[in-house]
């Protein structure tokens, strides 16, 4: 079977970027966008991207939630940052179908907050036909009266690295106030991905029911019908909208979610969705979307623990850790073991648990099976929760899991290992980590 090659070139740079009328700021990203250009391919695709960076600082790019060899990860575990000046070609095929996205791993509480993000998106020849399909890229930022990116005294930065960075500039694919325009009577597919530091996304359009078709992973097995949804920073979450009836305008809101911050979380409106006249639709979608095989069933021992705690530290007043470290380095996994992990929030706030490189199925969530298989990377610990996760690491190199508040991945809440295949004698391989 013949593959497709599609490349790609982005060049990292500081830009000035109008999020709404008259209101510009000094904005890093990408080809001078915020997001960065949505890279799209086709499953079984192999993607060249070619990255130049014009900032003033090295950088890296992670390819959230791609299956790719450990070297295209984009983590300074695995390559030399890309220093200012120089390129860096990432090459790797992608796998699966799914709404994906890239962003900066380096620095990350300043290049991601700042626009280093953009949209990936894989296609495949699906039986789900709808009448648009729409990338929605949820950001927020922290600004001052003058539009530059806030930096707060002391305090403020204290309670910023404690609850991770929240603004009260609400973001949809870089832009204040956010239009969609729709026709009455079709079936739009909206690509919900959480590109924010730390802000949660309840998604709300006034009680209006919406169909879940797709995780972090690609396609559910079935559709799955709700009024509300949280996606957390890192999440992606595939829905299917309307059909609306022409002249209604529909606001697309986040609802308060209590993360046990310092700060309460308020309502808060992203965009708003305009109906206008009626077009034929295309929209069908078969009963059963796909197959997905359970890894294991849900009481298989468990072969590895992940605490996630929030301790006192005589440095810092407080330590984000791993295992009662800070970006501990944990045990290596043998490749082909399938993998059942139990991750553990031992801390009073909710933690977003990202893996690298791989997608997991969740076994259970408080000693609860989900309501629906899916396939994830990133999973939600509400405080004093555990989750049960399945996967299976099929290739070998250094790899990492954190906690996706930005601020707290950078605090340490993240870990490191290897995945080893013991047939092949060690080369000795040494791999240069992230230093907290």
């Amino acid at each position: 079977m013949k593959t497709n090659t599609q490349t790609y070139r982005l060049t990292a740079s500081e830009f000035q970027w109008e999020i709404s009328a008259g209101k510009t700021i000094n904005a890093w990203g990408f080809n001078e966008s915020v997001p960065g250009p949505t890279l799209r391919a086709r499953k079984g695709d192999t993607l060249v991207v070619k990255v130049k960076n014009d900032l003033k600082e090295s950088t890296v790019i992670h390819w959230h939630g791609i299956q790719l060899p450990s070297e295209m990860d984009g983590t300074d575990s695995v390559q030399k940052p890309i220093e200012p000046g120089e390129e860096f070609e990432y090459r790797f095929v992608v796998p699966d179908a799914g709404t994906f996205w890239y962003h900066s791993h380096q620095n990350e509480t300043e290049q991601m907050e700042r626009g280093m993000y953009g949209a990936l998106i894989v296609e495949e020849d699906t039986s789900v036909v709808v009448d648009a399909d729409r990338v929605l890229m949820i950001d927020d930022m922290k600004l001052s009266e003058s539009n530059d990116f806030k930096k707060g005294n002391s305090i403020l930065r204290w309670i910023e690295r404690h609850d991770g960075r929240e603004g009260q500039t609400l973001l949809i694919n870089g832009k204040e106030n956010y239009r969609i325009e729709m026709n009455a009577g079709q079936t739009e597919r909206w690509r919900f991905v959480n590109s924010s530091s730390a802000r949660y996304f309840r998604l709300f359009m006034g009680g209006r029911k919406f169909q879940l078709i797709a995780a972090d992973g690609g396609l559910l097995e079935y559709p799955v019908e709700m009024s509300e949804l949280l996606i957390v920073p890192g999440e992606r979450a595939d829905i299917l909208v309307g059909p609306f009836a022409e002249g209604e305008s529909i606001a697309i809101e986040s609802l308060e979610y209590n993360r046990m911050t310092m700060f309460k979380a308020k309502r808060g409106t992203y965009a708003t969705v305009n109906v206008g006249a009626a077009r034929p639709s295309v929209f069908r979608m078969p009963e059963k979307l796909r197959t997905i095989q359970p890894l294991s069933s849900r009481d298989a021992a468990v072969n590895r623990k992940v605490k996630l705690s929030v301790d006192p530290s005589l440095k810092h007043g407080i330590d984000f850790n791993v295992n009662g470290k800070t970006h501990a380095a944990d045990k290596p996994v043998t490749m082909g073991e399938l993998q059942i992990w139990e991750i553990r929030n031992a801390s009073l706030m909710d933690h977003p648990f990202h893996l690298h490189g791989f997608f997991f199925q969740v076994l259970e969530v408080d000693g609860k099976a989900p309501e629906y298989i899916s396939w994830k990377d990133t999973i939600n610990l509400k405080p004093l929760s555990r989750v049960k996760i399945a996967w299976m690491p099929d290739r070998t190199g250094a790899w990492m899991y954190h906690c996706h508040i930005i601020e707290h991945h950078e605090a340490g809440m993240m870990g490191h290992f290897e995945i080893v295949d013991p047939s092949k004698e060690s080369k000795g391989v040494t791999h240069h980590h992230h230093k907290g």
